[in-house]
């Protein structure tokens, strides 16, 4: 029985991109909690504490543009402790201490093998592997997260002019191998811009979709496009939160950077992001338990 949310940080040699990828795995673990402190984020852990005694199913979450995996600690925490194995990727290239790849095909390209890479590595780890179930993961994302999620599960994405930086160019398809391992999705405020007509329709798996009434970064029409565009609509579960913005399912910031400049720690006047999160939560943990843990194949 897991008593602590373990924690084991580990670096993943991207070839393609010759990139090192840094990867945060939260685990149920039995070891003492400390605070531990990660940049200018906080969190309650056991570093490297011994797994807990079990199989658990892999999640994995995809941060938003110039973004950090720990901004979603909270959720990454909670999901721990109920029982999954939560792998956090900083998408090197596209974070907030290295956003050199920002707006390219490349980085379009990258995010989705980041996914497949940290699978591979969850399974292969020393410590996690044995604990990590065989049977299928799940992929959260947010903003150009979800873009990932989508990507990595089938969908098939197009660089436009912007990523070229030449208003003629056409749409190229952007080169990206879908993992077959995944069998959820939970879409946050998903950055649709890079699908067009056709190209949702190979997701064919469950979707658990949030999006922010006050979104003005992916406004609903994002949404209207995954539930459109994918093989079976009736497969997507979708609510808009009312008076939520674009950050609105992201952990609260620490003190010293939430201000009015800084907008990922900001919400819509009158909302408050952490008075939605035991729904948020609930809402994410049974459907992932729906959706990994109620059909895995008798072993």
């Amino acid at each position: 029985m897991a008593s602590s949310c373990g924690c084991r940080l580990v670096n993943i040699n991207d070839a393609v991109q010759g990139a090192m990828v840094p990867v945060a795995f939260l685990y149920p673990a039995v070891g003492e909690e400390k605070t531990g402190h990660f940049g200018p984020y906080s969190l309650d852990v056991a570093r490297d504490a011994p797994p807990a005694d079990g199989i658990y199913p892999l999640v994995v979450i995809s941060h938003g543009h110039s973004g950090t995996p720990w901004a979603y600690r909270e959720l990454a925490r909670h999901l721990a402790l109920a029982g999954f194995v939560v792998a956090l990727p900083a998408h090197t290239g596209n974070t907030r201490t290295d956003n050199s790849l920002a707006g390219t095909a490349a980085n379009l390209a990258n995010r989705p093998r980041h996914i497949t890479l940290t699978i591979d590595a969850a399974l292969d780890d020393a410590v996690l592997g044995a604990h990590v179930a065989r049977t299928g993961v799940a992929v959260i994302g947010h903003s150009i997260g979800g873009y990932t999620a989508l990507a990595a599960a089938g969908g098939i994405p197009w660089s436009g002019p912007y990523e070229r930086k030449d208003s003629n160019a056409p749409p190229e398809q952007v080169p990206v191998t879908p993992d077959a391992r995944i069998r959820s999705l939970v879409l946050l405020n998903p950055a649709t811009f890079w699908f067009i007509a056709g190209s949702l329709r190979p997701v064919d798996l469950p979707i658990l979709m949030r999006t922010g009434e006050k979104d003005e970064v992916t406004p609903i029409e994002h949404a209207h496009k995954i539930i459109e565009g994918v093989a079976q609509p009736a497969l997507v579960e979708h609510k808009d939160i009312p008076g939520a913005g674009h950050f609105a399912f992201m952990s609260k910031f620490p003190p010293e950077m939430t201000r009015p400049g800084f907008k990922p720690s900001q919400d819509p006047e009158g909302f408050d992001r952490e008075s939605i999160q035991a729904e948020f939560f609930a809402d994410v943990t049974a459907f992932l338990r729906r959706t990994l843990c109620d059909n895995r194949p008798a072993n």
